[in-house]
């Protein structure tokens, strides 16, 4: 569950990262015209207007990014599943169409409906979650032949919207009560004075993740029970010290307060990561100070660290009471920051608002002192100080190269496409599900030079690669989404990548097997390949040929079991058991199959003396490439004994020259 609320708020980063410049704009636009709000000037309606293209559809934007971020692959249509789980309850549970269902008119439908829009954060982070459950689930389903077009990501909007519809049917009886019951407990607290409005300001915080919060907002802000604190505030009317008591308290925790925090989740961070946590707790401050918009800064540690969230509730609570009991007052009408706070002096009805930002400062150094203490005590994931030492990106190859060979050779070392189930990053590591991760070569990893390799559980296993994870994972994504072979690989993680793709898992039935040339040539020792992947026997024991021309024929009696998309190398199956991989040439993959023209297709018998491929060795020599044809015996440890007999010898093709023996 921890792991899964990790990703959770990791992937609410991507629509959160968008809300500072919104409320920017819409903040700036009502502070040129607080009394219109774009009506008055042209500029203003302009910025305001932009603002609220994002903020009016915060719903939208957190499916969207939601589906997308906890999706397995990070796949497009995953994001649009996210779209369609969010249409589906603005579509069903909206009141007008609450009306048509139970056949009244629209004004006489629960005002619990009204919050059922493209504001609602609650449905879009359900919505998202869905989504990308249903991707993660049936994206790779093949339907029967006749339904085959609706197969794999073509079937993800299909599942997930028909998921969202009975999650709708839920909601239209659910939603209403839930909605009824907080707007009761609003009211029943609402006489409580200073300690009601210390609760409201509680549940406010506690509620925002749920999208009900406007719930307990429409009973003290607006006129359903009377208050209407808003609006007898901006009026001038009501009770100086008591009208607006249900606002003032929040301008000292939005100005002040969680500024504060956000420094304090900043010096929390580790040193390698400070320089992107600044970044994103400067924007948040900053957007929850001048205009009170908070979402930026509360998603950032909402989910990856939620007792923080809920300390800073009952911070809220505090301040709210706080401004209460001494009837420090001032309002708002876009959100508690700065703009609005200045707007506020000029009412008659505000009093003493100059003390709240005395009680601001006292917020300020609270929940400073409070978010490190807490912080460091529980070892709360704030961005920033997830586990990991990485600090540079380990240079493993040159130029473009260096992330896609770094992410193969992880990759490898991880197990590949049989052991890789998921792959996501953070902003230093690779945050990776496998089968099982006694299987992964840490060995492997840590020799790429990355700093550490840290396992979770037998599922989830991290790698610290520093702040340029994105380009290694995005590599590592498209090479386990191409069936665990991306591009041109070479060296070490091509062969490797080729047993992943050629190598069946065998049972072993016994006996002996004799080993043919493969081309007229000389038979060389495999330790003497100038490749020192196979030279070391980093993928197993074997042999080569120098061929003298280009016919290329069967090395054992087998079963072709796979064939390289790129023709170069291809699998077999022997009847004891042995996998053999034979690998034409050195760094062929990156000729894509031009030399070869393979005479066997996957699933194929072949007997001694078949005649499997032919080369072109001019071309070969051509592209510079060497011609050595590679076999390796891939799962070496089921061979007790390996006899090459004619070893340094010129052979002719389909010559006897030695036998493995399986016990």
């Amino acid at each position: 569950m921890k792991e899964y609320m990790q990703r959770m708020g990791r992937s609410l980063m991507l629509p959160v990262a968008t809300l500072p410049v919104a409320a920017l704009f819409m903040g700036i636009g009502y502070w040129i015209d607080p009394s219109g709000w774009g009506g008055n000037n042209i500029l203003a309606a302009f910025l305001i207007k932009a603002g609220s293209t994002i903020l009016d559809n915060l719903g939208i934007l957190f499916a969207v990014g939601l589906a997308l971020g906890m999706s397995k692959d990070k796949d497009g249509s995953a994001a649009l599943s996210g779209l369609v789980a969010f249409l589906v309850p603005m579509t069903l549970v909206n009141s007008a169409s609450v009306a048509m269902f139970q056949g009244i008119a629209e004004d006489d439908v629960n005002i619990a409906f009204s919050a059922i829009n493209n504001k609602n954060v609650f449905i879009g982070i359900l919505a998202g979650l869905v989504a990308a459950a249903m991707y993660n689930r049936f994206s790779s389903v093949k339907l029967p032949m006749a339904l085959s077009f609706f197969s794999g990501k073509r079937l993800v909007p299909i599942v997930t919207a028909a998921a969202m519809l009975l999650l709708s049917a839920g909601l239209i009886f659910v939603w209403p009560p839930v909605y009824t019951g907080l707007v009761s407990f609003g009211e029943s607290i609402s006489g409580m004075g200073a300690i009601g409005a210390g609760l409201y300001g509680l549940f406010n915080r506690l509620l925002i993740p749920t999208g009900l919060h406007h719930a307990l907002n429409n009973v003290f802000w607006f006129n359903i029970a009377g208050i209407d604190d808003i609006g007898k505030f901006w009026a001038s009317e009501g009770v100086k010290g008591i009208t607006g008591m249900y606002q003032a308290g929040f301008f000292p925790v939005m100005m002040f307060g969680l500024p504060a925090g956000a420094l304090a989740i900043y010096q929390c961070a580790r040193p390698e990561k400070k320089k992107a946590t600044a970044s994103l707790m400067m924007a948040a401050g900053f957007a929850s100070f001048f205009t009170g918009v908070t979402e930026p800064l509360e998603f950032a540690f909402m989910f990856v660290a939620w007792p923080l969230y809920v300390v800073h509730a009952i911070l809220t609570g505090i301040s709210m009471f706080i401004a209460a009991t001494f009837q420090w007052t001032a309002g708002f009408n876009f959100s508690a920051g700065l703009i609005d706070f200045v707007l506020s002096l000029r009412v008659p009805i505000a009093n003493q608002p100059y003390m709240l930002l005395l009680l601001g400062l006292v917020m300020a150094v609270i929940y400073y002192f409070t978010f490190l203490f807490v912080i460091k005590k529980f070892n709360l994931m704030t961005p920033g100080r997830e586990e990991g030492d990485g600090e540079e990106t380990p240079d493993v190859a040159e130029g473009d190269n260096k992330f896609a060979s770094l992410a193969r050779r992880i990759y490898e070392g991880l197990g590949a496409q049989g052991n890789v189930t998921s792959i996501d990053n953070c902003t230093t590591r690779l945050r990776l599900t496998v089968k099982d991760t006694n299987t992964v070569d840490q060995a492997k990893i840590k020799a790429t030079g990355v700093p550490g390799v840290k396992v979770i559980d037998d599922k989830n296993i991290q790698v610290i690669v520093g702040t340029e994870v994105q380009f290694v994972a995005d590599e590592m994504t498209k090479l386990h989404n191409s069936g665990g072979l991306t591009g041109a690989p070479t060296g070490e993680v091509a062969k490797k990548s080729e047993v992943q793709a050629v190598a069946p898992s065998a049972t072993v039935a016994g006996g002996s097997n004799d080993l043919y040339a493969v081309a007229d040539g000389k038979v060389v020792p495999i330790s003497e390949v100038s490749d020192d992947v196979f030279s070391a026997k980093m993928m197993g024991d074997g042999f080569a040929v120098l061929p003298t021309n280009g016919e290329v024929f069967t090395p054992v009696a087998g079963k072709i079991t796979n064939i390289f998309p790129t023709k170069h190398a291809m699998g077999i199956l022997t009847d004891s058991g042995i996998e053999v991989l034979l690998h034409m040439g050195l760094d062929t993959v990156e000729l894509k199959g031009e030399p070869f023209a393979l005479h066997v297709s996957e699933g194929q018998t072949v007997k001694a003396g078949d005649k499997i491929a032919t080369i072109d060795l001019s071309a070969l020599e051509k592209a510079g490439k060497k011609s050595d044809l590679i076999v390796v015996f891939t799962n070496q440890d089921i061979v007790s004994s390996y006899d090459l007999t004619k070893a340094g010898q010129s052979v002719k093709a389909n010559e006897t020259i030695g036998q493995t023996v399986v016990e």
